[in-house]
């Protein structure tokens, strides 16, 4: 028995469809031992997650074979993926915060934060665009406020 359900992926499921999109991007393909070392899980792991998403008919999987999102799957992680880099680039390129750091703390908040949340975080980074477009940049205001306060590794206000 197959059901479809998207909406009520656990976080952990969640990462192994974006785990699942990132390596398929340039194979078509994933293997579970790329989906392990990926996510740093052992293969079991990625065994039986494989089996819930085949399951809910968001990856195809035979034990031994190779893996691939079905349409489902793929629109699934597409939208983790798109709430990783909406957080993600809000964290980098609005607040300053280092590449490394923003990455996870984005795979972090992708699973917390809702997605009107995160909507909310993309429109503001584009209003913010706008505002350099017309010569306010607020975000290199916020980066000169920080270093002023001698912050890099936080602020009196932290």
């Amino acid at each position: 028995m197959t059901t479809t359900g998207i909406t009520d992926l656990s976080a952990s499921l969640e990462d192994y469809l974006e785990a699942i999109l990132n390596l398929t991007a340039g194979e078509e393909v994933a293997r579970s031992k790329d989906i392990a070392e990926t996510l740093n899980v052992a293969k079991s792991s990625v065994t039986g997650a494989l089996r819930l998403l085949a399951r809910r008919d968001l990856v195809n999987y035979k034990p031994y074979g190779y893996v691939t999102l079905t349409p489902a799957g793929l629109a699934a992680a597409r939208k983790v993926a798109r709430k990783h880099d909406t957080i993600k680039s809000f964290l980098v390129h609005i607040l300053g915060v280092e590449d490394a750091l923003a990455h996870d703390a984005a795979c972090k908040a992708e699973h917390a934060l809702g997605s009107q949340i995160v909507g909310r975080l993309g429109e503001f980074s584009q209003f913010l665009s706008h505002g350099i477009e017309k010569g306010v940049d607020v975000a290199e205001q916020f980066r000169k406020f920080r270093l002023a306060d001698g912050a890099d590794g936080g602020t009196k206000r932290d």
